[in-house]
């Protein structure tokens, strides 16, 4: 058996490379570890999946299943990075640390270190386009017409125009000429500019830079929840993606998933449902459940835990719609995060004032952020202003933040880091799955050939069998059984062989001692018994069954 590979997590991988090690980690731990293609990919690249469970615990779909999933988005190349250390660190601890071996008997992991492999190639490499599309289209073939990226000077970068202009928002700074800082309401008398992305314009009128939407890639718009056409990149329609519709697939034909993280990049936070609605419109439970595995999520990560519609839609008016995280909380009720791993103005210093990315800055801001850039990143993060003829624009200058490589990914001396925490939390929240076994299994004998089988079935679990009320709610969630099954020599004579046994509680409802004016509690135990006929030492099997909580079979001697 082939030793692990040694991965370096300071660098980003192309396709190539990152397939090589997802095979040799397969082939070091074949016992454990599955990787499989779910998908082909516009440009015919394999979409990976790793499996990792111990099969002598039982098949995975046996088992709580945990999702993880990364780089849906183009761009945002620290995810992919992260998912696989994350499947590095499961592979490599397991049988030396006690919760990651713990986990891997118990608990099945679905890991998708890399859903848009033709996006992220493109993306990956020079001129390093602000996109996050996929195959179907490449950068500038997915609108019609306006702005189309395009590297005006040949340094092997996308970064800004600045375009002088009597009415632009935008002047250079005082402080540093390089740096471009609002123009006050007011101001008048100095220098000014527009910004635009570096490129060239299609169909251009001589007034107006239109930058278009692109009309399909954006595959996080892509899934059957609220989905509208309207959203950027959503498709013709939901699922229309090889890609967005194998992940559909796959949760689909997995119903032991019970928790689910996908990662992106953008402003260090760990997103929670709703997108669609404010936190009044969830129910209290669901919501409390939230709040109480996000604040894991902090305490191991750093990362806030927000609402995507309180705190991450910047108009209110305008929800986004058709994300995989509302589809398989609000249809499915799988306690789903979305983890944003990177937040640039943090780790300059900045004071978090507003989580998403797009608002005012203060010229102490710019400058703070200017200066930690220089000195972290360098040229591969700020590019000099270069003098431009534009063909459309006439003499600009083009230059400034590589976006890419600023506030969308940090640098490789920040990636292990970020890998590590990230993965701690999914591993944690991985553990909050139910758990259901048979705590007791006895036969008592009656006389004659008569036995009195009893079992006594409990969830172990943080979470409840049924995951969410959305799930009850929705008619989705399966109740828990048990059932016997009567060996040689041995007959069933009196009850069903199965028991519906409906939603076993988890402790997450048990936050404090009882109390008759509090949340009333669920029970986390239920039993069952049959009546049997058969000789001593014939045999009965018992098994408990949750969909979500896993299987656990005891054989029980007669005498």
């Amino acid at each position: 058996m082939p030793a692990a590979p040694q991965i370096a997590f300071d660098a980003y991988y192309d396709y190539e490379t990152m397939t090589r090690y997802l095979q040799d980690l397969a082939a070091a731990f074949p016992k454990i570890a599955k990787l499989s293609s779910k998908a082909k990919s516009f440009q015919g690249r394999d979409v990976w999946v790793m499996e990792i469970t111990n099969p002598d615990t039982g098949p995975a779909l046996s088992k709580p299943g945990y999702y993880l999933d990364a780089q849906i988005h183009a761009e945002e190349h620290a995810t992919s990075a992260t998912a696989l250390y994350a499947i590095w660190y499961i592979l490599t601890n397991y049988g030396k640390d006690e919760e990651v071996t713990r986990l891997v008997d118990r608990q099945a992991f679905y890991i998708w270190p890399r859903i848009n492999p033709d996006g992220a190639e493109i993306a990956l490499k020079p001129p390093y386009y602000l996109w996050c599309g996929n195959g179907r289209y490449l950068p500038g073939l997915d609108r019609i017409e306006g702005l189309i990226q395009e590297d005006l000077d040949g340094d092997g970068y996308i970064t800004t125009m600045r375009v002088p202009d009597p009415k632009g928002e935008w002047k250079k700074s005082s402080r540093d000429p390089r740096l471009m800082v609002q123009r006050e309401p007011g101001e008048e008398g100095g220098e000014y500019f527009r910004l635009y992305p570096e490129g060239t314009i299609r169909n251009y009128d001589g007034m107006h830079v239109t930058i278009e939407r692109p009309f399909d890639g954006n595959m996080n718009r892509n899934f059957p929840v609220n989905w509208s056409p309207r959203e950027y990149g959503a498709g013709e329609y939901p699922l229309s993606e090889p890609e967005a519709m194998a992940m559909a697939r796959f949760i689909l034909d997995h119903p032991n998933i019970c928790g689910i993280c996908a990662y992106h990049t953008h402003g260090g936070i760990i997103l929670r449902p709703s997108m669609t609605k404010p936190d009044a419109a969830m129910g209290a439970r669901d919501l409390a459940l939230y709040k109480d595995l996000g604040a894991v999520g902090t305490k191991l990560t750093g990362y806030p835990t927000i609402s995507t519609y309180e705190d991450f839609t910047p108009d209110k008016t305008k929800p986004r719609y058709g994300s995989l995280k509302d589809w398989t909380y609000e249809e499915m009720g799988i306690i789903s995060f979305s983890t944003e791993l990177w937040d640039m103005e943090t780790e300059a210093g900045v004071q978090k004032v507003a989580y998403y990315n797009l608002r005012p800055r203060t010229e102490e801001i710019q400058q703070k952020v200017f200066e930690w850039v220089l000195e972290n990143v360098g040229e591969h993060g700020f590019r000099e202003w270069t003098k431009v003829d534009h063909p459309q624009l006439g003499p600009v200058e083009v230059g400034g933040m590589v976006y890419t490589w600023t506030y969308r990914n940090p640098p490789g001396k920040l990636l292990k880091d970020i890998c590590h925490r990230n993965t701690l939390f999914n591993l944690r929240h991985a553990a909050a799955a139910p758990w259901v076994r048979l705590d007791e299994t006895k036969a008592e004998h009656l006389g004659a050939d008569l036995w009195r089988v009893r079992a006594v079935v409990s969830n172990h679990g943080y979470l409840p069998t049924n995951l969410s009320d959305v799930a009850v709610q929705n008619g989705v969630a399966k109740p828990v059984t048990v059932s016997v099954a009567a060996g040689s020599g041995a007959e069933l004579v009196m009850n069903p062989a199965t028991f519906d046994l409906g939603n076993l509680a988890g402790r997450n409802e048990r936050k404090y001692t009882w109390s008759p004016w509090g949340q009333q509690w669920s029970p986390v135990t239920k039993g069952a018994e049959w009546l049997v006929r058969g000789k001593a030492g014939s045999t009965v099997t018992v098994t408990a069954a949750s969909e979500k909580g896993g299987t656990h079979a005891v054989t029980v001697t007669l005498g």
